[in-house]
This record gives structure tokens, C-alpha cells and sequence, in this order.
């Protein structure tokens, strides 16, 4: 029953809308098979006319919060079909910490179970600023007592308005600060995450040459590309083979060594005609990195071979049903797809493919339920390139207990223990850890250390970097059940209501009125969250305990 179901509905074979296809689209191996699954659904009335029935939900995960806190809270209706349960005396919802955070009670125990703070009186502000939508200089000291959690600040004044508000604009000063002679780690869990969860920030601090920039993506990310992507970019590229238009093949040494040389040219081939509008040489770039990889997969010794095996290739995958656990040597050539689609993005900003690293680690095997880290594994790699590159700055993605794919978690705690590990052997205290986010959940502006201003120039590049080289997830196959669209124009709409959030606290003309361009340029703001080595080992640890580890 999605939202909007008919109370009195039999019990019938229906289709469900956008938000319940994403949900289920990690379940079911990708939006293409949830999108068009019928479901047998009982009707709501039906499933409480027995008032004796027992009704039992489970739901884990902050991402879950609002909607467990609409079922418990809300009266009966339709908008919220598992409200319903609330007419069973014998009903029951089981739910994690995080799934419960938005429930009136544990809010109400974040504010007192603990001493007030800074990050609790920030927190209480703005979220009643928002509620009555009005801006930090026009509160009134009334309008802080009359709420729930402003009255229970100390010593509650029209002062407490104005710290916060210096609290913001320092994190504002942060986030546009100037690094040098750093050494960045940035870690994703999948190729695109690092992009989506920190790209204006990493765009900026990259055009200093004093900073170093690596990127490592820990998972080879396979089960994103879909059957039909393949298959046209393998017909594509079978294609300009039988046209002659792949010179490399020529090469009389191309199948012994060839293949493997000057592979960053294909990224440059494929970029400079991004810049020039040519589809048909971005194809024949596609094409080449393509060959390459079935060269080194494969082992195929001529141009007969190649295309008999791209043929055989995509007669497998044609055959194949979407959400199937391909070969292990189809789901490397669709991994070694998206990390050339990594390769492109950070080409855009003249990092060389040296600099990329896929780690493929070992726990991401394309099964629905996979296996946790293991420290031969999937640490050591981790480890091995933290000692040879000895990064000042390591970023990763910081998603709270439940939220975002569950390689999130895993990757992060693979990170916390390679950290931990080298911690033993070297002095960390200097190192410091960016906790991001994406489209999977958000930072609250109270949680966050850093708040980075976004231009319509940084959306602008953002957005052509995505389209034009993460060809692959414009059309994601496990796309966020808040937003039918790409990744790319999600995280703009979250930058953007991240500023109209923290705005009411700020005032607009904190921004078009400002001394400062950049500031002057901002139409959305990027959160992140700055730890010590130390501070981030604890909260890893933290996350693992409420996940049951």
C-alpha cells in the first residue's frame, strides 16, 4: 500500500510508485526489474478488521526515520498507509536508534539525556527558525521561549541567536579557506560518490599545485551498469571495428603490449571531443578503452578473436535477465566501465589516471547479501596505500547507521580499521578525516564543521561532468527513492535547500550583500564534517556497535 491507497481497497495485483520501486531496487537487482514489477497488495481495511490480528514492522536506519515517526505519530490516513496499525492494540514497530530519531520522544532525549551544548543550541535555532519561518534577525525572544527547545537553552537570550549565528559563519569561513601543501585521500565506496558528495570543494583546493590529490574508489561498482548499457556500448564499439575505425588494432605489437600503453590518451580522446561536441569521436574513445580491457580480460590475440568474443559477449548478455549474477569476467568488464568513468571525471580537472585507484575490494561480489570486510582482504590494500602515499586529508563517506547501500557501511568501517592499523605504526595527530554525504542522507548544518558555498559555475560544471562521463548512471539503476532523476540534479536540489535551510538563519543578504564574490556567487551550500583520526576511530566503532557489530 504506497502513499495515496484507497483504505477500503481489495486485496489486488497493483503497481507501486517511484519511492517504493527505489527502495526495492537493491533487492531486486535494479529499478529496471522493480519499475515494472506488479505486487500483490492486501488492502488496508482488510488487514485491520481483525482488531485481535498482531501486526509487526521492522525498519533500521536514520534514512527510515521520518516516515517510522509519520506512522507512529501522525493520525490515521492514507498519505501514511502504516498509520493505520495504529487501530491494532496488538501492533508493534521494532526499530533501530536511527530509525527512531525522528519520533518527538528522541528528540526530546537528544536535548536532555545529555549536558547542553554548542551543536544542540545551533540545532534548536535554526530547525525553529524554519519552523516559523523567520529569519535570525527578526526572531523575538518570545518566539525562542514559546518553542519546545530553544526555552530549554540556558541563560536563553537574543544573544544565544547571535552566537549561532557567528557559529555558521565560522564553519562558512572554513569551508572556504585555502589549503596548501596538503596531500587528499579521497575515498567513495562507488565511482561517482567522492564527485557527488564533495566536488565544488575538491575543484577549488585542486587548482592549488602546492596540494596533491589521489582518489580511490574501494568497490568495483559492476552491479550499477545494466545489461542494456552494455550491450549498446559493446554493439558500438563492434561496429567501428568492422568500419575500420579503430587505427590502434593495426599495430603490429597492439594484442602482445600495445594495449596496455598510453591508456590515459583514451581519456583525453574522449574529453577534448567532449569540448568539441563530437558524439561519434566520443564513442570511438568509449571503443578504445573497451578493447583494451577485453584484451586484458580475455587474453584475445587478434582483431578476429576481439570481435568474435564481443560478439559472444553480447549474446550472453542479451540472454541474461536484468538483476543476474553475470560471469566473473562480465562483471570486471562492467566494473572497468566505471573506472573509466572515473578516470574522465577527475580528468576534467587534470588529475592524471596515476592518481585514480580502483581497489576492487573483495567483500563486493554482486550477491544481494555480501559478506562483511576481512583484514587480509580488503584491509591490507586500504593500509598498503596509506603508508606509500601518506595522506594529510583522508575523506570517505559518512553516512549514519542504516542510510545509503550497505557497501557505505562496509567500506567505512574497511577505512576505520586500515586508519586504526596505521595509526600503530605512525603518528597520525597531524591527519585529518572529511566525513561527506550525499544523495543518501544529509548533514543537519548543527553536525556539520565545514560549510562550503556552491556557485551556479560549480552546479554548471558539476552537472556537464556528470552527463558527459558517468554515462552509465544518468539513467542509475539504483536510483534515490527521494528524487526520480539523475544523482547529479539531486545533489544540486539538496545544495540548494541546504542554503534556503540555513539561509533562514542568515538572512539573505548575508549572502548578495557580501563583501566577499564568492560569497556573493552562493545558490546552495555543501556540508561536510571534519574529525581527528581519533575522534573518527570513535564514531566508526559507535556506528558499528548500534549496527549490532
Amino acid at each position: 500500500n504506497v502513499k495515496g491507497s484507497d483504505p477500503y481497497s481489495t486485496t489486488r495485483l497493483t503497481h507501486t510508485n517511484f519511492e517504493t520501486q527505489a527502495a526495492a531496487a537493491g533487492d531486486l537487482g535494479g529499478i529496471e526489474i522493480s519499475r515494472h514489477k506488479p505486487v500483490i497488495t492486501i488492502g488496508l481495511d482488510t488487514i485491520t478488521y481483525n482488531r485481535d490480528a498482531v501486526a509487526i514492522i521492522f525498519a533500521a536506519g536514520e534514512a527510515k526515520a521520518q516516515v517510522v515517526a509519520d506512522a507512529l505519530e501522525k493520525k490515521p490516513s492514507n498519505l501514511y498507509p502504516a498509520s493505520v496499525l495504529s487501530r491494532l492494540p496488538n501492533s508493534r514497530f521494532y526499530i533501530t536508534t536511527g530509525a527512531a530519531s525522528a519520533l518527538k520522544e528522541s528528540v526530546h532525549d537528544y536535548y536532555t539525556s545529555t549536558p547542553w551544548n554548542q551543536e544542540k543550541s545551533e540545532r534548536a535555532v535554526i530547525d525553529c527558525l524554519n519552523r516559523i519561518n523567520k529569519y535570525g534577525d527578526k526572531v523575538t525572544l518570545d518566539d525562542l521561549r514559546n518553542d519546545e527547545y530553544c526555552s530549554m537553552i540556558p541563560d536563553l537570550s537574543l544573544e544565544v541567536v547571535d552566537e549561532v549565528i557567528k557559529s555558521i559563519s565560522s564553519k562558512i569561513d572554513k569551508g572556504t579557506a585555502v589549503w596548501s601543501n596538503e596531500t587528499f585521500y579521497h575515498t567513495g565506496p562507488h565511482h561517482d560518490d567522492i564527485m557527488l558528495g564533495l566536488l565544488p570543494h575538491i575543484h577549488r583546493v585542486s587548482r592549488n599545485e602546492t596540494n596533491k590529490s589521489h582518489f580511490a574508489v574501494m568497490t568495483s561498482g559492476f552491479n550499477a551498469v545494466t545489461n542494456a548499457f552494455l550491450i549498446n556500448m559493446l554493439e558500438q564499439t563492434l561496429d567501428l571495428i568492422r568500419k575500420g575505425r579503430i587505427g590502434m588494432l593495426q599495430y603490429t605489437d597492439f594484442f602482445e603490449k600495445g594495449h596496455a600503453l598510453k591508456r590515459d590518451k583514451d581519456s583525453y580522446h574522449y574529453l577534448i571531443n567532449v569540448a568539441s561536441g563530437n558524439e561519434q569521436e566520443r564513442k570511438r574513445a568509449f571503443a578504445h578503452r573497451l578493447i583494451r580491457n577485453f584484451i586484458d580480460i580475455w587474453g584475445v590475440q587478434n582483431v578476429e578473436q576481439l570481435t568474435a568474443k564481443i560478439s559472444e559477449v553480447i549474446e550472453i548478455t542479451r540472454k541474461s535477465y536484468d538483476g543476474e549474477k553475470m560471469s566473473a569476467e562480465i562483471r570486471l568488464l562492467k566494473g572497468m566501465i566505471r573506472e573509466f568513468e572515473e578516470e574522465l571525471v577527475w580528468g576534467f580537472f587534470g588529475i592524471r589516471d596515476t592518481r585514480i585507484h580502483h581497489l576492487r575490494l573483495g567483500f563486493y561480489t554482486g550477491d544481494i547479501f555480501t559478506e562483511r570486510p576481512n583484514r587480509e582482504r580488503d584491509v591490507e590494500p586500504i593500509l598498503h596505500q596509506l603508508k606509500e602515499i601518506k595522506p594529510t586529508v583522508i575523506s570517505l563517506a559518512f553516512d549514519p547507521e542504516g542510510s545509503g547501500p550497505d557497501t557505505h557501511y562496509k567500506v567505512l568501517q574497511a577505512i576505520a580499521e586500515a586508519v586504526r592499523a596505521w595509526g600503530e605504526e605512525e603518528d597520525l595527530s597531524h591527519v585529518k578525516i572529511w566525513g561527506y554525504r550525499n544523495v543518501w542522507y544529509r548533514f543537519h548544518p548543527a553536525e556539520a564543521t565545514h560549510i562550503v558555498p556552491v556557485s551556479l559555475n560549480a552546479m554548471g560544471v558539476f552537472s556537464n561532468a556528470f552527463e558527459n562521463c558517468y554515462l552509465s548512471q544518468v539513467d542509475a539503476s539504483f536510483p534515490s527513492p527521494n528524487f526520480d532523476g539523475k544523482f547529479s540534479d539531486l545533489a544540486k536540489k539538496i545544495w540548494v535547500s541546504q542554503l534556503a535551510y540555513t539561509g533562514n538563519l542568515l538572512g539573505k543578504p548575508f549572502f548578495y550583500q557580501n563583501e566577499s564574490p564568492r560569497l556573493r556567487t552562493t545558490h546552495g551550500l555543501l556540508f561536510f564534517k571534519e574529525m581527528s583520526v581519533e575522534d573518527f576511530l570513535t564514531q566508526a566503532r559507535e556506528l558499528e556497535k548500534s549496527i549490532g557489530g
